[in-house]
Formats: structure tokens, sequence, C-alpha cells
């Protein structure tokens, strides 16, 4: 089980403004990534060591992002403002969860702006919705190449403090869940209202620490 990237909804200042005000925050760069024809978004992306990376994503004026349960959470996390809206684990073998919580994996796909394709299976999005703490799961169809974690970067995550609860965490992954997951430190506090991602720290390429 991999950490594989967090997501970070826009808010009123667009999709490209807010991309370029967390990579330079980081002192990295973003990458445009695309658009979403299932799910009615698109996103831009900050690459991580670690096969990680920052996955910032606008909800479109498009029919999918009503039917989609992915457009849905996105663009109720922009309403309010936008900011970190979850976290992503990808999985070998998506049958186990979908064993697990009782139904089917969905197909995602990314249009490169070149043209290519990039797919996945995801499932637990409307588990987030319903308790935003609560990571989704991930299986990559693609190949190694075109994924987001393939593209270099030099910025590193290294912990992420959660309003939640870590048994209910180690519950939903399925793993017994301590302070930390697949090397990144997990901070899990006591709810203050909505459970989710707090906020985020990186160490950056000069050896500092930025947390958003």
């Amino acid at each position: 089980m991999h950490v594989d990237h967090l997501i970070f909804a826009t808010g009123p200042d667009g999709l490209k403004a807010e991309a370029a005000r967390l990579a330079d925050a980081l002192g990295a760069d973003y990458k445009d990534g695309g658009f979403h024809p299932r799910f009615g978004t698109r996103n831009h992306i900050i690459p991580l060591t670690d096969d990680r990376y920052i996955e910032v994503v606008e909800v479109l004026d498009h029919p999918a992002a009503d039917k989609a349960a992915f457009g849905q959470a996105v663009r109720a996390r922009s309403d309010m403002g936008g900011g970190w809206l979850g976290w992503v684990v990808s999985v070998a073998d998506i049958a186990p969860f979908e064993l697990r919580l009782e139904r089917s994996a969905v197909p995602g796909s990314r249009q490169f702006p070149d043209g290519r394709r990039l797919e996945w299976v995801q499932i637990g999005i409307r588990g987030l919705i319903a308790d935003p703490q609560l990571p989704y799961f991930l299986e990559w169809k693609s190949d190694d190449s075109l994924r987001p974690g393939a593209l270099p970067g030099e910025v590193s995550l290294a912990s992420v403090q959660i309003s939640g609860s870590g048994d209910r965490l180690s519950e939903w992954l399925g793993i017994p869940v301590g302070d930390e997951l697949d090397g990144v430190a997990l901070d899990m506090v006591a709810p203050r209202g909505t459970p989710g991602i707090n906020s985020v720290t990186f160490r950056t390429a000069d050896g500092g620490t930025v947390t958003i």
C-alpha cells in the first residue's frame, strides 16, 4: 500500500493560479495534467519524490461533474474556498477492496495535452465524502512511465496532520496504522469539527520544511 498523492481543490483564483502558488511555496514546478472526461475535472501536477505528487484539481462546467462522485467532491470543497480535499493510496490489486466495500471500482482516465491517455480504477470516493479523513484507493492500469509519480521531483512528503481517528483509519485501510504509513508520518488529532486533512508538511530541496 503506497501513499500515492494528495488532492488540493482549487479556490476562487482558479487552477493555474492555485498550482503556481503551491509550487512557488515549495520551490517546485507544476505540470499541466489534463482533463478527466469521466469526472468533469481537470488538474495540474506538482511532482514529489518517492513516486508521489500533489494533484491540484478544478471542477468544470461539465455534465459529468454533476454525476461523478469525484466531481461532486471537488465542487463541494471548492465551494468552501478550496484546500486539501483528501489523499489517495495506490494498491497492486483493488479486488480485495471491492470485496470488502461491497461495490465495484470505477474506471478513471486522464487525457494528456499531447493526446496520451492515463488509466486507472478507483474506489472509496463516497467514503471520503462522508468522512474526509479517509483516503480512497486506486490501482494504476497504465504503464509506469505515464503515471504522475514518474515525473521527477525534489520535494518530499514528510507528514500529514489529519483530524480523525486512527482506529477508523485502520479499519478503512484494513491494516493497523500507527504514527506512519509508507514512510509518511501521520499526525492524527481529535476532530474539532469536520474530519479531514488539516495540514501537510514537505521537505524542500534545500533541506527546509514547508507546511501548507
